[in-house]
């Protein structure tokens, strides 16, 4: 590993950009993008900064070298989930080189991404580019995906192939699930316990809705099935749920949370619209009102099969395509007309955890790799 490597390693880790739905923890990824946009800036790249709409401390960046169609989008997140300092080995803002490990808040997950892509397009940069290589450093995947869908709607047309580097140890993945989480509340009315008349009772709705759910969920397992993934059928979890105050009270309100895993072929939209369609009834036969909203607005599945990049990537790595059960930006990239692959060095297994890490042993085989994808799509 060179100096200018490690260094840049360093840099990224040692700036915090925790993406949080708790406000009081959600940080801006501002000095991430903009210290990628120096160091890609002086190789050579033109960069834009993209303030997110709703959230102009973050930004998205787009780092372009070259011109022309076609071309190869290199796509990460700059941001990371929360830390306690106090449970990790090392400190998770440095860079820690031992037992042939790289460890520190983001190595797998993923800004050590960003320094693998660094080193592997300098010594390239001195061939005729035939198209554009793009580099890609997203704001809040790990909490809203506001990045990515902020891409989406501003219909930004990038490369023709896009490779997201999430830690999959250099396998191609071409499938995930999708995730929705939702909030599920019921509003009745209180009163005294020892007449039922008194009063609507929100837990009782609240009893069947659940009833209902776990049904849909038998129904979606029915339906939808893919031998590809481990679980191969969509999931509903029954997170969590709160209720009433008192056991002498007629309970007046309810509240329940839970998320459905999604199996490509499924449509988010289609799966609130049949739960809403559930509730409904039961509200009215309980004379309770209800509200069903997502926590946030979703991620779709994500399935690529029989691409030119799949192919390709499956040639370089020795591995044909994989699904994996977390979610990423894939589906957004799609959108945008992409030919979509996720492949990145590290591990799944180590991130959002103390003591995450990027084995030395992934280091100079990705590099290679990246260097490969773009000598075949920009060379």
């Amino acid at each position: 590993m060179s100096h200018d490597f490690r260094r840049l390693f360093g840099q990224l880790l040692a700036l915090p950009s925790v993406s949080s739905a708790t406000a009081g923890i959600d940080m801006s990824n501002r000095p991430v993008v903009e210290l990628l946009a120096n160091v890609f800036g002086d190789l050579g790249f033109v960069c834009e900064l993209l303030p997110l709409p709703t959230q102009p401390h973050k930004a998205n960046l787009i780092a372009t070298y070259g011109s022309g169609p076609g071309g190869l989008v290199l796509s990460g997140h700059t941001d990371t989930v929360p830390f306690d300092e106090a449970l990790w080995g090392c400190n998770p803002l440095a860079l820690t080189e031992k037992d042939n490990r790289l460890y520190g808040l983001g190595s797998s997950d993923m800004k050590g991404f960003f320094a693998l892509v660094h080193a592997a397009v300098q010594p390239l940069l001195t061939e005729k580019f035939k198209a554009p290589l793009i580099i890609l450093a997203t704001a809040d995947e790990e909490s809203s995906m506001d990045g990515a869908r902020a891409l989406v709607q501003q219909g930004r047309s990038l490369g023709r192939h896009a490779v997201i580097g999430e830690p999959t140890g250099l396998r191609p993945i071409n499938r995930h699930k999708g995730i929705l989480m939702e909030r599920l509340q019921v509003q009745g009315q209180s009163g005294h316990s020892s007449n039922p008349a008194l009063g609507r009772n929100a837990l009782e709705a609240m009893h069947e809705m659940i009833g209902a759910l776990l049904q849909f969920r038998g129904q979606l397992q029915q339906r939808y099935r893919d031998p590809h993934f481990a679980i191969d059928v969509p999931t509903l979890n029954l997170g969590s749920i709160h209720g009433g105050d008192n056991p002498n009270r007629i309970c007046g309100h309810c509240g329940l949370e839970f998320d459905v895993r999604m199996l490509p072929g499924m449509k988010s939209v289609e799966v609130r619209n049949d739960i809403r369609a559930l509730l409904e009834p039961i509200a009215t036969r309980h004379r309770v009102e209800f509200t069903f909203t997502p926590l946030f607005a979703g991620t779709e599945a994500f399935a690529n099969d029989n691409s030119e990049l799949l192919h390709v990537c499956e040639t370089l790595t020795g591995h044909s395509g994989q699904s994996v059960a977390f979610g990423t930006e894939a589906p957004f990239l799609q959108q945008l007309g992409m030919d979509t692959l996720v492949l990145g060095p590290g591990s799944i297994d180590v991130a959002h955890q103390p003591n995450e890490y990027m084995a030395l042993d992934q280091v100079q085989p990705c590099i290679t790799l990246l260097q490969s994808l773009v000598r075949r799509f920009c060379l």
